[in-house]
């Protein structure tokens, strides 16, 4: 991939159909792709230590913009040294855009032109998000990669919102190039001992489930720029997954082959790798540690409720096949105690043992990518997880 940015690149080591494997270069490292990214949502994963976090494998970690622009705020987290410094993250990071947030804000949020005006759900204030702002705040966070400021409409939205929604986040996408631009030209020191920032925009593809809108949205996301990434957002918010294996089908042969491609707010097992067949390169989701939080359990056969009486004399671990630090230590028996007893290290075994689970899971689609046998190991991984229920 060429780019002016030198700090940024990615590279397609190789593919299997529509699924890929390369490595994403960014100015805090490297990332070999399909990967996922856990949430830090203040700055942290929530429950883990970022050394639990790194060495469960994670190469990125997303924070979010809308909720650390509430607490502790931009300003506060730009003069301790912006984020990576304050959260002691020192690998890559994405932040989002605060779109999604402000979308799951329904009847909290008013939408113009303009921007977004919100009630904070902390306090009560009055709150605006605009494309500039969100550039602002996320360039005081100093993440290697901010998202551009959307729109996003429901799962089930008519082709007349959807097209309204695609429309502005194309007008809003102009003003975050020109706000981002402004900001990366700036000279001058950071305030507070912040490190000087590098900082890529990723622009975002709207439309809902309507395919000529998709294309229509990535034909002008890209006539915008020569973006060193692409998301894909909207999906995963109300869609049957089958309409959303569908719309990512319809954008896989236009996307740019030479770049990321990330599929936002999308993390469940069987969506990685339906993602990743279908030409996906990054992932996230909540779901990994917010499961793990209420005692369910992902595994290469399905689905375990922890908290079930049949687990109470159970001396197996909760996934023989994994080697997350959870699973190589404690049984299931201890861990529904821990949970029947209220104690909160239940809670982050099994969101560990979630978030290796997923990452692992990424880092075997890329070596089954790599060895040319993708489609064999995907149908049978498949087979094996949804041919299960929860036990």
């Amino acid at each position: 991939m060429s780019s002016s940015l030198p700090q940024f690149g990615f590279r397609v080591e190789r593919t299997v159909g529509s699924a890929r494997a390369g490595t994403l270069r960014l100015p805090h490292g490297e990332v070999p792709t399909p990967a996922f990214m856990p949430v830090g949502t203040y700055g942290t994963v929530r429950g883990l230590h970022p050394e639990e976090v790194e060495r469960a494998g994670a190469h990125i970690m997303l924070g979010n913009t809308y909720h650390l622009h509430l607490r502790p705020g931009e300003a506060t987290v730009h003069q301790l040294g912006g984020l990576h410094r304050f959260s002691t993250w020192t690998r890559p990071m994405l932040t989002d855009s605060g779109g999604f947030q402000v979308f799951s804000l329904a009847g909290l949020r008013t939408i113009e032109e303009e921007g977004v005006e919100f009630t904070s759900h902390i306090d009560g204030s009055t709150r605006r998000l605009t494309p500039e702002s969100s550039m602002e705040i996320q360039w005081a966070l100093g993440a290697d990669v901010a998202m551009a400021f959307d729109h996003v409409v429901p799962g089930q939205a008519s082709w007349e919102l959807a097209e309204e929604g695609m429309e502005q986040t194309l007008r809003w996408l102009e003003r975050c190039q020109r706000k981002h631009a402004e900001l990366s030209g700036a000279d001058g020191p950071r305030s507070g001992g912040a490190e000087p920032c590098v900082q890529t925009l990723w622009p975002i593809v709207q439309g809902g489930t309507h395919d000529e809108l998709r294309r229509r949205s990535l034909e002008g996301t890209l006539a915008r720029g020569d973006w060193t990434g692409i998301a894909i957002g909207g999906l995963s918010v109300g869609e049957p997954k089958p309409v959303m294996h569908r719309v990512l089908e319809s954008l896989a042969g236009s996307l740019p082959r030479d770049r990321p491609r990330y599929l936002m707010g999308v993390g469940f097992p069987d969506d990685l790798i339906e993602g990743i067949a279908r030409g996906v390169d990054l992932f996230d989701c909540v779901a990994a540690t917010r499961n793990g939080r209420h005692g369910s359990a992902w595994t290469a056969r399905g689905r375990v409720n922890i908290r079930k009486a049949a687990h109470r004399t159970a001396e197996a671990p909760l996934d023989p096949d994994c080697d997350c630090a959870t699973c190589a230590r404690f049984s299931r028996g201890y861990l529904r105690h821990l949970f029947v007893a209220e104690e909160m290290l239940g809670l982050r075994l099994v969101s560990l043992h979630n978030l290796r689970f997923l990452i692992r899971l990424a880092e075997q689609a890329r070596q089954a990518i790599l060895d040319g046998d993708f489609h064999r190991w995907s149908r049978s991984w498949l087979e094996r997880y949804t041919g299960r229920e929860d036990r």
